[in-house]
């Protein structure tokens, strides 16, 4: 099963436009600290904006902005607005009826899918860019 980076520099992007108190962020700029392409950011931030966790100023000195203040953003929206998989997924094609395995498997695993499910977004819920920000904050002057 492939994973996707995409909630991990959502996150990034997210934190480092909070980070700029209020001024708004270029896609450039914003790629060069995540080190991907500005394309990838610009199709980030428009599933962020989709969710209303990003707005976009536009003209002269223009970038992207948060839409929310930064303790009114959980990883949880985040997480919801730019990952359409499940955590969790079973078989492509459907197992065996008649083995004792495969005709039980998916009704077992799906109530610990489920438990894993809630657990994962009870944490990201728990933590938000505010809290990221400060502890990003504070790391940098640990150093």
């Amino acid at each position: 099963m492939p994973t996707s980076s995409r909630f991990a520099v959502a996150v990034h992007v997210l934190t480092a436009i909070a980070m700029h108190k209020g001024e708004p962020v270029t896609s450039e700029k914003l790629a060069y600290s995540a080190s991907t392409n500005p394309a990838v950011i610009r199709r980030i931030l428009s599933m962020l904006h989709d969710a209303g966790l990003s707005r976009t100023q536009l003209g002269q000195g223009g970038g992207a902005m948060l839409a929310r203040t930064p303790d009114a953003i959980s990883l949880l929206d985040i997480f919801r607005a730019v990952e359409q998989e499940e955590l969790f997924t079973f078989h492509r094609k459907q197992p065996s009826d008649i083995c004792p395995v495969g005709s039980h498997i998916q009704p077992v695993l799906r109530v610990t899918f489920e438990r894993a499910q809630q657990a994962m977004e009870a944490e990201l819920a728990g933590v938000s860019i505010a809290q990221v920000v400060r502890k990003i904050e504070k790391h940098g002057r640990a150093r």
